[in-house]
């Protein structure tokens, strides 16, 4: 079955090559981000690694994605799941070496994948070299690099760290210095220009090395108020992004100048690209690191942070469209990721939640522009209950345990029915984070032999999506009678709709064409053009 429905991907890939060959590759692809630590372990450590993600490659392959994301893989304090680095050009001996990147690069290349690899430009780990020598000695150069303050009794200014608590931490000689994440991750001055220079020769190192482009971790950060100000302020959790209130320490205009200089090397190497993280409040300030000269891509979170609602997709949908439409760029959409709880769990947990993840997994993928898919979304696992004593997130630590903090998502995959459901070889070490017993059920294994399941679905839809260029590469419309939301996309003269009751009751929708998926087995034609959309259901409909 794995390569029939690869047989079929790759045919629907040739008969609209002319039409994609005009098209950058990352416009619409389907983007799969691989949580490194937790996917596969090859060597029994029980810590994920290159060699198991190598090993997995062909699923990916099977699954019909186009690219992999893969979190941090470089040398790391540890306290924050590899955001926190000491050595941008080198890979942690937990996950191997840079000669297993390079393979794991060219194993995915001969299997049509591309791969981007992850970087942090607003922080490095405590541990990196620049940051001891700073501790050390006050007037080298590489203190510069950092945001030191002289020693007083309070902080230099209320700015808070997003991870709980002040901003600001004190060296043993009693100087503040600022993280606006964990103490272990101190923020980088960008307003030095060795900081630029060590980054640029950080992106080349890597390019040389075939990667297809980056996502750029808090790519809205890099540049704080050179004045130190209040902010007016203070983050709320609540809301879609950063706004007015944290003024002074995001979305400086200066963070600009840096990604047009990184579009620029990374434009000297044909087919790649790059994708922000932007945590911002308002979508057409997002879309501004999207323009022609910028990165090719900033995530939209909209539908991340949504309840489920129609109004709340509808209003999401068109936000991002109009938003990125302005500046040309497509739209990076993202429902899952490795700091948010788990789709299903989001959505209402159990049967329903199960359901809605399913419906907003068609609507996702029918949208115009870019999908981000992550490891364990086409599996529809649930939010994982990680005991305080297993947990590893300094968000919990550093709330004094009233946020729970990200762990749940972060579980390992589960492969097989196994006790240890496949993730590591049998006999190896316990998984750095434990796996729900329950998570059997869950297992590709089983999935795979079960024509109804969450993973089943995603296959068929990456299959269709491959078809119809319509999904993922038209121009679409939104939208919605009361709880009925649909979306109406069309590339050359043919439309798709895909229709999504997130309502409590069944609707009827006029069909008017064939169709293509529905989210649930139960819908039916209950007249000629007419179907009988279940609530929580989505279907994909080509129009006539």
């Amino acid at each position: 079955m794995a390569a029939r429905l690869a047989t079929v991907r790759s045919s629907a890939r040739r008969q609209f090559a002319p039409e994609q060959a005009a098209s950058p590759w990352w416009r619409d692809a389907v983007v799969y981000q691989v949580y490194l630590r937790s996917f596969a372990d090859a060597n029994g450590d029980g810590i994920g690694d290159l060699a198991g993600l190598r090993a997995r490659l062909p699923y990916l392959n099977w699954l019909g994605v186009d690219a992999l994301w893969i979190n941090p893989h470089y040398p790391s304090g540890g306290a924050d799941g590899g955001y926190d680095i000491s050595d941008y050009r080198a890979v942690d001996p937990d996950y191997g070496d840079v000669a297993d990147l390079e393979a794991l690069v060219e194993d995915a290349r001969a299997l049509g994948l591309k791969v981007l690899l992850d970087v942090v430009p607003n922080h490095t780990s405590d541990q990196h070299p620049w940051f001891q020598a700073a501790l050390a000695d006050p007037d080298c150069p590489e203190a510069s690099r950092y945001h030191f303050a002289p020693p007083s009794e309070e902080p230099p200014n209320n700015w808070r760290s997003l991870f709980g608590g002040p901003a600001w931490s004190r060296t043993p000689d009693g100087r503040w210095y600022l993280h606006l994440f964990a103490p272990e991750q101190p923020d980088l001055n960008w307003r030095d220009p060795a900081v630029a220079e060590d980054f640029e020769r950080t992106l080349r190192f890597w390019l040389d090395r075939g990667v297809s482009g980056f996502r750029i971790d808090v790519a809205y950060g890099l540049f704080k108020d050179p004045g130190l100000r209040d902010n007016p302020g203070e983050y709320s959790p609540t809301l879609f992004g950063h706004g007015p209130e944290q003024a002074m320490t995001w979305n400086q205009p200066e963070v600009h100048d840096v990604w047009r200089r990184w579009r620029s090397i990374v434009d000297e190497y044909p087919d790649t690209m790059l994708v922000g993280e932007v945590c911002l409040a308002d979508p057409e300030e997002i879309a501004l690191y999207s323009r022609p000269d910028e990165m090719h891509q900033a995530f939209s979170f909209r539908l991340l942070k949504s309840g489920w609602s129609a109004e709340s997709f509808a209003d999401g949908v068109r936000s991002a469209l109009d938003a990125f439409g302005k500046v040309g760029a497509p739209v990076s959409w993202v429902l899952g990721n490795h700091d948010k709880d788990r789709q299903v769990t989001r959505f209402g947990g159990g049967e329903v939640g199960d359901a809605r993840a399913r419906a907003a997994a068609l609507l996702m993928l029918s949208l115009p522009g870019s999908a981000y898919v992550y490891a364990g979304d086409e599996l529809g696992l649930p939010q994982a209950v990680v005991p305080d004593e297993a947990k590893r997130d300094p968000i919990f630590f550093r709330s004094g345990g009233e946020r729970s903090g990200r762990d749940g998502c972060r579980v390992p995959m589960p492969w097989n029915a196994t006790p240890g459901v496949g993730f590591s070889p049998r006999g190896s070490a316990q998984p750095w984070l434990p796996i729900p017993a329950e998570w059997r059920r869950y297992a590709v294994s089983r999935q795979a032999r079960d024509d109804s399941s969450m993973l089943h679905l995603y296959r068929r839809a990456l299959a269709v999506r491959a078809e119809h260029p319509a999904l993922g590469a038209g121009e679409a419309s939104v939208s919605r009678r009361g709880e009925l939301l649909t979306v109406r996309s069309t590339a050359e003269g043919r439309s798709v709709r895909c229709v999504v009751n997130m309502g409590e009751h069944t609707v009827l929708v006029r069909t008017a064409g064939t169709l293509l998926l529905s989210s649930a087995p139960q819908v039916a034609h209950t007249a000629r053009r007419t179907l009988a959309l279940p609530p929580n259901t989505a279907v994909w409909i080509a129009e006539d």
